[in-house]
């Protein structure tokens, strides 16, 4: 298959905040007296009004905004020790030297997405979708259809790069190719192009009008 474009997943994907992250949720558990377990095992790859939602079934919209806005506020203010990972930054910078379009497509909102994003020696997309800009986050596949949108390609002709399950399902949803890059085990099934340990092993193949992997 050709492709022609890459909507790139932030957190896990390009970016190492899994320590910040986690942090700040089980300190938002610790809060509501919800084991930090319980908490880890479903967040990843979603908003963070969708975690909410499903830890406070019973919480008014005021108290659930209210929730969000502590969590943005600590997420977007602990940065200390977000990298970037392995291959990310001459992955970005070889489609943006080569004009293949590329756009970050992240559960994050607007002020955690930007400020991680950064403090990294990365280069900048022309196009960032972050969770106030789709109705429906992951699993949904609104984010990455958004994403192809903007980048004025079809669906079927991105390449969507994913760490999380929730992500995984997003991009097939969207009816797009997905690469899978350091997956969970319960991610498995889930039916990734391809399945990789780090972005440094995706291999590019430039053609006349898009390219290949």
């Amino acid at each position: 298959m050709m492709y022609q474009g890459f909507l790139f997943d932030l957190d896990g994907t390009l970016v190492d905040s899994l320590a910040v992250v986690e942090t700040a949720w089980s300190k938002w558990g610790e809060r509501q007296g919800i084991p930090t377990s319980d908490i880890l095992a479903f967040i990843h790859g979603k908003q963070a009004m969708t975690s909410l939602r499903h830890f406070l079934p019973q919480a008014d919209e005021a108290t659930l905004r209210q929730e969000f806005l502590w969590l943005e506020q600590l997420e977007s203010t602990t940065l200390e020790g977000i990298v970037a990972l392995p291959g990310a930054k001459s992955l970005l910078t070889y489609l943006t030297d080569h004009q293949i379009p590329w756009a970050i497509v992240t559960s994050g909102s607007l002020p955690v997405a930007t400020a991680r994003y950064q403090v990294l020696d990365l280069p900048r997309p022309e196009v960032f979708i972050t969770a106030e800009q789709v109705a429906k986050g992951k699993p949904h596949p609104d984010p990455y259809l958004l994403g192809a949108k903007r980048l004025h390609l079809a669906p079927e002709h991105c390449v969507v790069v994913e760490d999380a399950a929730a992500g995984i399902e997003a991009g097939l949803a969207a009816k797009c190719a997905v690469v899978a890059v350091n997956a969970p085990n319960d991610s498995a099934h889930l039916a990734a192009m391809l399945r990789l340990e780090s972005l440094t092993e995706l291999s590019i193949k430039l053609m006349a009008k898009g390219f290949t992997l």
